[in-house]
Formats: structure tokens, sequence, C-alpha cells
């Protein structure tokens, strides 16, 4: 009789380097999995793939037993490193922030392909130019050159639009000061016509 699965983890975790220490005793601590046995069992399954990030779903068992499926790196993680970029663009397709070349998006697909929904490579290799696009990296005779255009198209607008809110502000700041004076010059009137009234009240009582 196979044994009922009471909790399932995700993690993330760099290949080879699992240790007790946080996120992963964090996490697993808490959930009374014995702490050394998976990180020793993960590092020796992972060591071949030292200095990538893979994904791992662990299932517990009711007496406290597990096992672990580890899948793929994520594709931007597979992506980046192809690009060697930290970072992916905050802006998507409107900031160009590297270029890999098909055979890249030809590696990735193959390593992507047991965990995508895709029926064949090139079907795979179509969804990773699609999330290197949304991370602002082209793929070189593909759509390198429509990411450079995009991205200079982005960056006028983006001055424009800076332009048009400097205006705005300064305009602001302009009606602002103009309110203040008007304010200014009316609180000055009401004076005038306090001291005035205040003038007249005691030349009528000396008379």
């Amino acid at each position: 009789m196979a044994k009922e699965v009471v909790k399932k983890i995700k993690l993330q975790i760099e290949a080879g380097k699992a240790t007790p220490a946080p996120p992963v005793g964090t996490v697993l601590g808490p959930a009374g999995i014995n702490l050394q046995e998976f990180c020793t069992k993960f590092n020796e399954v992972t060591r071949d793939k030292m200095g990538d990030v893979l994904p791992v779903e662990i299932s517990l068992y009711e007496d406290r037993s597990f096992d672990f499926v580890v899948k793929t790196p994520p594709a931007s993680f597979l992506i980046k490193k192809a690009a060697k970029v930290n970072k992916a663009s905050s802006q998507g397709a409107n900031e160009l922030v590297a270029v890999i070349t098909e055979d890249d998006v030809r590696q990735i697909a193959e390593t992507k392909m047991p965990d995508l929904n895709a029926y064949d490579l090139e079907e795979a290799m179509n969804i990773i130019i699609g999330s290197a696009r949304n991370m602002g990296i082209a793929v070189k005779g593909i759509n390198e050159d429509e990411l450079i255009k995009q991205a200079e198209a982005a960056a006028v607008a983006a001055k424009e639009q800076a332009r048009r809110e400097a205006e705005l502000e300064k305009l602001e700041t302009q009606a602002a000061e103009a309110a203040a004076e008007a304010e200014a010059d009316e609180t000055d009137e009401e004076t005038d016509e306090t001291v005035e009234e205040e003038e007249t009240e005691e030349t009528e009582s000396e008379e």
C-alpha cells in the first residue's frame, strides 16, 4: 500500500550546496524532515549541476519519511546565465539588456523540455524566445533588430513623458505660488480695512 503524502514543499536550491541553514532549515525543519539526510541526498543527486539553481518538490509522508523530485532550472535563470547578466530588464521588452544566440535558445529549450508544455523542440524554443523577450533579452538574428527599435522608441517616449511631467510640475508650482500671493494680498487688504475701521472709530470717539 502506497504511503499517504501529507504535505508537499517546493524550494529552489543551488545544486550541490544544500545545508541545514536557512532557507532549507527554516522551511523543512518545522515539517519534521531530517535536514541532514535531505541535504546529503539532494547534494549527491545534483552535484553534476553545480552552479545552477534547481527547483525541488519534496513529498512528506505520515511516518515523516520523504522523497523529492528535482526539476530543471527556471527558464529565467538559464536565460540570464546564457546572457551573462545578473538581472533582467525592469521594463520588459522596452529595455534591451543583453543578446543571446539561437544556439543558446536551443540548449535552454532542450534542458527545459521535460517541464515545458511543448510538443517539440521548435515550440519549446519559441517559448524560451518569448520569455527572453519579456526579460529584455534579444536573440541574435531573430528579434534583435526589433527589440533594439522598441527599446529606442521606449526611451524616446520615456524622455517625452519626463519632459511633460516636469512641465506639469512647473505649472503646478506656479499655480500654487500664484494662489499663495493672492491669499497674501487678500490678507493685506483685510488688514488695511481693519486699520481704517479702527482709525474711524478712534476719530469718532475723539469727537
